[in-house]
This record gives C-alpha cells, structure tokens and sequence, in this order.
C-alpha cells in the first residue's frame, strides 16, 4: 500500500514539475493583462478544467496509439528521460524567445493557457511513459495527474497574489529549483531505460 502511494506521489511531482504552474504565471498574466482580474480568474479555471479534459484522454488514449506505432517500453522510457531532461534545462536556463506567439484579440480560449501552458508535450509525453510502462496501474496515475492538476490549478488561480508576493525574481528562482529536481529525475529514468535495454 504504501509502495503504492509513493509511486502516486511521485508521479504526481512529476506532472506537477512538468506543467510548471510558477513558470507559466508571468506569461499567463501578460496574456491576459488587458481583461478584469475578476474575468481572469474565470478564464483559468475554464481553461484548467480543458485541459484536465485533454490530458485524461491522452492518459487513456496514448497507450493504443504507441501499441499501433509498435513502440516498445526502452523506447518510450529512453525518449521521455531525454524530453524530461530538455524540459529541465530550460527550466534552469529560460529563453527569452517565448512558446506563446502572438495572440489573437479577445480572450485567450483553450490556445495557448490550456495548450500548451497546462497540457504541454512533455506532459502529454509523459502519460504515454507512464501508461506504457504500466498499463494496468492507468487509474493510479489518473488519480496522479488529478494531484498535479489541483495543485497547478491552486497555484494558477492564486497567480495575481503569488506574482506581488514572490516578484518575478521569486518565480524564477522556484521555476530553477524545480528544473534542477527534474533533471534528476530525467537522468534516473535514463539509467532505468538503459538497463532495460541492455538487460
């Protein structure tokens, strides 16, 4: 049970690093800087639950899709280590170039705070690793990306207040802390996928 639990946890760290709620808030006020606070909040707590919707169905729609590519486990496990260990480099060393583009007039919907800020690549890569790896553990990590995405949706509607009290040095200094944990565990998962390779 509790070997269970831990997985979930760790799982759930995991996803939670993976779409950086601390690290999409400067961006995602930027984007909405022209529409009432009050609005705002509205706007991410729909765009939340969009893609909370997304990335359930790619948790259970992602393993059939590896099965007809004929995708093996080392594989899945190899490609997502290295995803996990771009991810984490950006995360130390941001680039001024931004994923966003321009952006439409009006209110953003679903592009791009629910894709790619919340339901981004690497996220969605991951739940392919994770169903791939353990396909009969997929209600484990749904109960997983639910963690990770109450905990963004926490700190994402707290963004106005986070960004006044931590200052955008704050969030950039938590934004390194998490890249610095994901990169490790990006190369622990390189090392489980090479093992099964050579196995």
């Amino acid at each position: 049970m509790n070997e269970v639990l831990g997985s979930i946890l760790s799982a759930a760290v995991m996803l939670f690093f993976l779409i950086d709620p601390l690290g999409n808030i400067p961006a995602m006020l930027a984007i909405m800087k022209d529409i009432e606070p009050r609005r705002q909040r509205i706007i991410i707590a729909r765009e939340l639950l969009i893609a909370l919707g997304i990335l359930i169905i790619f948790l259970y729609a992602g393993k059939p899709v590896l099965n007809f590519l004929q995708l093996g486990e080392e594989a899945v496990t190899i490609s997502g280590g290295i995803i996990l260990l771009i991810i984490g480099i950006r995360l130390i060393f941001p680039q001024d170039s931004g994923v966003m583009g321009e952006q439409p007039d009006g209110e953003p919907f679903l592009v791009p705070i629910a894709i790619p800020m919340i339901a981004g690549p690497s996220v969605m890569a991951m739940l392919i690793l994770m169903t791939q790896s353990q396909p009969g553990r997929t209600l484990h990590w749904l109960i997983a990306l639910l963690i990770a995405w109450v905990l963004s949706a926490i700190i994402l509607l707290a963004a106005p207040f986070l960004l006044r009290l931590l200052k955008k040095r704050g969030l950039a200094a938590m934004e390194r802390l998490m890249g610095m944990i994901l990169l490790m565990m990006a190369v622990q998962m390189l090392i489980n996928g090479f093992k099964e390779l050579f196995a």
